[in-house]
């Protein structure tokens, strides 16, 4: 990655409405690409019980302040496991690159820098608008979305590329994007929220899947992957059960709320495609 742009302000970043658009070649399936511009970064403090987000001008932050700001105290952990997978691949397919002697956790720069969203350039051929098939989607990872609250959005992760549709993918919540480097490798990475399939097989009346949160002692269970697993957007639709729900619920809140979540094989033609 070349230069440092400039943080924008959040009002600038809001202007990325690009969320979809047709774009031209060259062909390939799935390619996420971080934003051009960083994200600013928000502390959190509480005034009687109310969280309140105080906006620092800085997209660069060390990693015990990453560690504050998405409430993972375990953030070193995360990024230390994730560059022993990134290598252990990278050994497997060259021997080369084996060393014994690899028995230190990896070390890696202090600061990071954070991006509130990412670009999805994937080939979509039965949606006839594309040209040539390409589309791109804009995910986001941003604790305030226009001024009405937060917006961390879903996606599908290829987690198994022997199984074909919801066999071989897991539904992921984006909660930052950032690109940090280790041992001289740039690696440009999300943090994510884990969906857990709740049976084997979609449901026989919707002919979707269904998702649960995964959690532990109430906590959600996160961990860090590399962007090139990414494979498309997700739409998660909440089963609402029996009960009647309050009116004034915020729809930026509607992915905490509930216990369990269709996945919306039928917002696009690639999530058909995709989630079977």
């Amino acid at each position: 990655m070349s230069g440092n742009p400039e943080a924008k302000d959040i009002d600038e970043l809001d202007q990325e409405d690009d969320d979809g658009a047709d774009v031209a070649g060259p062909l390939v399936f799935a390619e996420v690409t971080l934003a051009k511009v960083l994200s600013k970064h928000y502390y959190y403090y509480y005034i009687l019980n109310i969280k309140v987000i105080d906006k620092i001008s800085a997209a660069i932050v060390t990693v015990d302040e990453l560690a504050q700001t998405l409430s993972e105290p375990d953030i070193i952990g995360k990024l230390q496991s994730f560059v022993t997978d990134q290598t252990r691949a990278d050994s497997e397919s060259d021997m080369s690159l084996m060393d014994a002697s690899d028995d230190q956790p990896p070390a890696f720069d202090n600061l990071i820098t954070l991006y509130p969203s990412a670009v999805l350039t994937y080939f979509a051929p039965s949606d006839l608008c594309g040209v040539g098939g390409m589309h791109s989607k804009r995910i986001r990872a941003t604790p305030n979305w226009r001024r009405e609250g937060p917006r961390y959005d879903t996606i599908f992760v290829n987690t198994n590329p022997k199984e074909d549709g919801m066999r071989g993918l897991d539904v992921a919540r984006v909660k930052q994007f950032f690109p940090f480097k280790s041992q001289g490798h740039l690696y440009p990475c999300a943090i994510v929220q884990w969906y857990s399939h709740h049976r084997d097989e979609p449901d026989e009346d919707t002919g979707m899947w269904i998702v649960e949160p995964d959690v532990q002692d109430d906590e959600p269970i996160t961990e860090i992957i590399h962007l090139d697993t990414i494979v498309h957007s997700a739409h998660l639709i909440a089963l609402y059960g029996n009960n009647q729900l309050p009116q004034d619920i915020p729809l930026c809140y509607t992915l905490d709320l509930f216990h369990s979540y269709y996945v919306n094989k039928y917002i696009d033609h690639h999530a058909f495609e995709l989630a079977f």
